[in-house]
């Protein structure tokens, strides 16, 4: 049995064997946050084989160190390890967009396909890449992380990771507000923008398609499920899905980029079938 936690920064979401186990605030403290996991698995009547865990940040593979920026107390931990120490568990601990993409290509549009590259339009931009079943972290746990880098020449932004015209800044639900108003100067929401801002529509179409192309060509993505608020307007994204077929190397009929099908589920369904192969 493997229980598998969802951790946001405001909220812990756990289940095991598909049970949800139910969620708790995500804690202030690091004893606290042991203790929310340990009461967790406490419920569960059959051995555990291990615990698995999808959290909004980067995991250095190669030292087992994470950063999370939205969880102090977390941050720069080696959170495998001590949680380990602390649960007497074997635990796995994995970025939440890499849960993503390895709970699509397992039980989601990326089914039966070789590579899935997942990506998430939430607040932000961000991206994970599954390759033949496996998740693929790359160095330093930054594969698939394709919303950083100053791709973006107008408007010229800053990011949160310190630099200025990353995708991040623009590619996300804040971001095609920021850039409506550097357009325009009108404050709107993003629903407001999508539904009758046609221009930026059509220039936020033309950066993040580009972009998103240019990441398939290297890759050679089979098929791009795309998960948070933005993927919940399916005629945004399959106009995204055409302008990214327009600008990529290869041809193909049918559509590449596509909502992403697991829902809110998709951390927890990742996170399970993480732990199922590294522990089950």
């Amino acid at each position: 049995m493997i229980v598998a936690f969802e951790i946001g920064g405001s909220r812990i979401r756990a289940a095991a064997g598909g049970v949800s186990l139910g969620e708790a605030a995500t804690p202030a403290s690091f004893d606290a946050f042991v203790a929310a996991l340990a009461g967790f698995c406490g419920q569960v009547l059959s051995p555990i084989s291990g615990v698995a865990i999808s959290i909004a940040g980067v995991v250095d593979r190669d030292t087992g160190r994470i950063t999370v920026a939205n969880i102090p107390c977390l941050d720069g931990r080696v959170l495998a390890r001590e949680l380990q120490a602390a649960l007497g568990l074997p635990v796995l601990v994995l970025n939440d967009a890499d849960c993503l993409a390895l709970a699509e290509a397992v039980a989601g549009a990326g089914r039966d396909r070789r590579v899935v590259f997942g990506v998430i339009l939430g607040t932000g931009v961000g991206g994970g890449l599954v390759i033949d079943g496996r998740v693929h972290e790359g160095a330093g746990g930054f594969a698939g992380e394709w919303g950083h880098g100053p791709v973006v020449q107008s408007p010229l932004l800053p990011c949160g990771c310190g630099q200025t015209g990353c995708l991040d800044t623009i590619g996300g639900a804040r971001g095609l507000e920021r850039l409506h108003l550097a357009l325009t100067g009108e404050v709107l929401e993003v629903r407001e923008i999508v539904a009758g801002r046609e221009a930026t529509v059509q220039r936020w179409l033309e950066i993040v398609g580009g972009v998103l192309a240019m990441v398939v060509n290297v890759v050679g993505a089979d098929v791009v499920p795309v998960g948070g608020g933005l993927s919940n307007d399916t005629g945004l994204i399959a106009r995204l899905d055409g302008a990214v077929r327009a600008r990529m190397l290869r041809r193909m009929q049918g559509a590449l980029v596509v909502p992403a099908e697991c829902g809110p589920d998709a951390g927890l369904i990742g996170a399970a079938a993480a732990g199922l192969a590294a522990f089950g």
